[in-house]
């Protein structure tokens, strides 16, 4: 086999590997303090992890399959959920069972009380729920505590949130989430190719203009990457700000869909400029749509305004830096390779081919879901 072919092959594998990449998951936990009760709610789709829902095997949960197995689903929840006071591991007892509908689809709710020995408050919460299956799940967490209200995330690595002093403070929101926005950039696989796509075009030689040195044609390539990379963060840090605010929401199938289609224009339009060579400007109009994608980690919890506002800034934020951090490390090494001549005739279209491939299966498989 050729070097080249060898080349075709590599790079279609790597793409077919995550081409039914899924959107992490969350669960939402619902700690109200003064009560002393939790409401916990899971997405239908991840509780058929853990529980034989779909009976008929026709890929669709109704309300009378789940109820078929309320005794299996509540114990999955349970287990996967301790609240501890000074005394030790608190009971739940069960107060409310029934469905609930977030923006990505329909979650089963169950509201406890939680006894803890010697009529205490609980201090922690552990959880543990699908770790083990999916170690991009998240449990979401919104604290009530008189008038305040915080929110944490759990998550394999930090399976547990310290209630003892109530509500957590500004500063463990606005860094919680921050971190949260590192991660959730350096795994969203579409956000990522699309990122691709919009730097391929600042790291292409034009050879008529190589009469004009390296260091100056080096230059006004990151000029132009600065131009995309801000505009790309100011459209999607508005949507995100409008849908997580709950100023504008739009169904997380359609968002998830545009995402997936924006990736496959941006990738032909490297190839082919159908929408014009000033990739600054798309960018900025496909960022809009990603918003609201990074928008859905954030959009289902209520903190209140400030505790929301912190959030945001901080998962916004964490956005930022995981694209800088890739940006920092990708485009030199994608500069340097261009003035490679097999580069441009070959390696860039076959990126193109594999990224506008795996975006186009992602817009069917998404579209499904409409």
């Amino acid at each position: 086999m050729s070097a080249k072919k060898l080349l075709a092959v590599l790079i279609m594998a790597t793409f077919a590997s995550i081409a039914f990449a899924h959107k992490a998951s969350d669960s939402f936990l619902y700690v109200d303090m003064d009560a002393s009760e939790i409401r916990f709610d899971i997405a239908l789709r991840d509780l058929a992890l853990l529980v034989p829902l779909d009976a008929n095997g026709d890929q669709r949960i109704t309300g009378q399959e789940l109820r078929a197995q309320r005794t299996l689903a509540t114990q999955a929840v349970e287990n996967a959920i301790t609240l501890t006071g000074e005394q030790g591991v608190c009971k739940l007892r069960g107060l409310a069972w029934g469905l609930s509908s977030h923006s990505d689809g329909p979650y089963l709710a169950t509201q406890y009380q939680v006894d803890c020995p010697k009529g205490e408050l609980p201090e922690q919460i552990e959880y543990s729920l699908l770790f083990d299956q999916d170690s991009l799940h998240r449990g979401l967490v919104q604290i009530t505590s008189g008038e305040a209200q915080s929110l944490a995330v759990l998550a394999p690595d930090r399976q547990t949130v310290d209630l003892a002093g109530g509500a957590a403070g500004p500063w463990s929101t606005f860094t919680t989430f921050l971190r949260e926005g590192v991660i959730h950039l350096l795994i969203g696989l579409d956000h990522m190719l699309f990122l691709l796509v919009l730097v391929l075009p600042a790291t292409l030689i034009i050879r008529r203009q190589s009469n004009q040195g390296t260091a100056r044609s080096f230059k006004s390539r990151l000029l132009q990457l600065a131009g995309i990379v801000t505009a790309f963060t100011v459209a999607h840090s508005i949507t995100l700000a409008l849908s997580a605010l709950n100023i504008v929401r739009l169904p997380i199938a359609w968002v998830e869909t545009g995402i997936a289609f924006s990736i496959a224009a941006a990738a032909l339009n490297v190839a082919w400029p159908f929408m014009g060579r000033k990739t600054w400007k798309l960018a900025f109009a496909f960022g809009l749509i990603h918003g609201f994608g990074f928008a859905s980690v954030l959009g289902d919890l209520t903190g209140g305004v400030s505790n929301l506002a912190l959030a945001l800034a901080g998962f916004n934020l964490g956005v930022e830096f995981g694209q800088l951090g890739l940006l920092i490390i990708g485009f030199p090494l994608l500069y340097a390779m261009a003035h490679v001549r097999a580069y441009q005739r070959f390696i860039v279209p076959l990126i193109l081919m594999g990224v506008g491939t795996v975006s186009l299966m992602w817009v069917a498989e998404r579209a499904g879901a409409i």
